[in-house]
């Protein structure tokens, strides 16, 4: 018999992600002007468009 794989990527993959890119965001807006503004408006703008998304995909 095989041993159980863990589902433990699997669930929490994404939201990793979505925490990474956030806290990338809110510290490339702490550090700059410029370029820093571009990297903060990503990495704050991608989770927002996700959240958005599956909102909208409810309805």
């Amino acid at each position: 018999m095989k041993p159980r794989q863990s589902n433990f990527r699997k669930v929490f993959a994404i939201p990793i992600v979505i925490a990474v890119l956030s806290a990338a965001g809110l510290f490339a807006a702490l550090l700059g002007d410029g370029v820093w503004d571009s990297l903060s408006w990503v990495g704050l703008g991608i989770p927002a468009v996700l959240a958005l998304r599956g909102l909208l995909q409810r309805r």
